[in-house]
């Protein structure tokens, strides 16, 4: 079983980016609102993929299977309503981490997020993040993206 282990922040300050990577991302979920499991469809760049994340909050399960470009064509219009769009830079902090800040597009702008993933739940809890990571929002559901794409930014 894959476990995806992670803790997500608000953005309190914008780092410097040069060293980064970036994708333009786009993803929309297939699952109904309610529902605890998520089914995502994600293009990052050209490369697209379908995911399966189990619910919970620092660790949860996460299986994902890269997909074609006709495959997302034929499902992408079953997530309208229930979408996302974002650039995401990836980097390296200074402790050997690698951060991942998405800056999101369209009706969730100027919202910022930036997700650490870690080896394990110990880690995740002991970490003690830069000064440029705001509040942690990690236990927050109504940052997960599944919520934003359908309830947009949280009041």
């Amino acid at each position: 079983m894959s476990m995806e282990i992670e803790r997500k922040f608000l953005v309190a300050a914008m780092p410097d980016l040069s060293g980064a990577k970036k994708a333009v991302v786009r993803q929309g979920y297939l699952t109904a609102p309610d529902d605890s499991t998520e089914l995502r469809l994600r293009q990052k760049n050209d490369v697209y993929f379908l995911t399966l994340k189990g619910g919970g909050d620092v660790a949860r399960v996460e299986r994902e299977a890269e997909i074609t470009g006709e495959q997302f064509a034929t499902f992408w219009p079953e997530t309208a309503g229930r979408r996302v769009e974002k650039e995401r830079y990836t980097g390296a902090l200074p402790d050997g981490h690698t951060f991942e800040l998405d800056v999101f597009l369209g009706d969730l702008a100027p919202l910022r997020l930036v997700e650490i993933e870690f080896a394990s739940e110990a880690e995740a809890l002991d970490y003690t993040p830069p000064d440029w990571f705001g509040a942690d929002v990690s236990r927050d559901k109504r940052y997960k993206n599944k919520t934003l794409a359908i309830d947009g930014i949280p009041a």
